[in-house]
């Protein structure tokens, strides 16, 4: 039985041997998209540098007269801001599961992460542009020079 208002489920299609596993979107990402992922990505790294200094000038505050915390403490944190901006904007757009994009946020934590969180959107990044969303869908197809409604031609 089901409760009152509450929708029924729809039947879960059995999967064929052989038949290759789709993944998380069924469509090809649109350009915002790959966009959004390529911003995330070229903070991720950034970021997780400024995480591992800051943990190196915390360290040698504490054991030197070198103290250079609150310079990197400002610069990571503007950087996990920005971070955290781009996340948002890259989870609304790829439409993310929650566990992916807690993943992503994790990898913002964890003083490493940041260069684990650049390789998986790198790969993300690469499968939206092979699906064909790295041109909008009116564009020609081929080099300038193979184009014949190219300007000289």
């Amino acid at each position: 039985m089901h409760k009152r208002g509450a929708r029924a489920r729809p039947p879960r299609r059995a999967r064929v041997v052989g038949a290759p596993v789709r993944s998380h979107r069924e469509c090809p990402l649109d350009p915002k998209t790959v966009s959004a992922l390529r911003r995330l990505r070229l903070v991720s790294a950034p970021e997780a540098v400024s995480f591992l200094l800051l943990l190196v000038a915390s360290v040698l505050r504490r054991t030197t007269d070198f103290d250079a915390v609150p310079v990197l403490g400002m610069v990571h944190g503007i950087l996990f801001v920005v971070y955290g901006l781009f996340w948002l904007d890259a989870w609304n757009r790829a439409r993310w599961s929650l566990a992916t994009a807690a993943w992503y946020m994790a990898m913002a934590v964890v003083p490493t992460g940041g260069f684990f969180a650049e390789r998986r959107l790198r790969r993300e990044e690469a499968e939206g542009v092979a699906d064909g969303a790295g041109a909008p869908a009116d564009a020609p197809a081929g080099t300038a020079a193979e184009r014949s409604d190219t300007v000289g031609a």
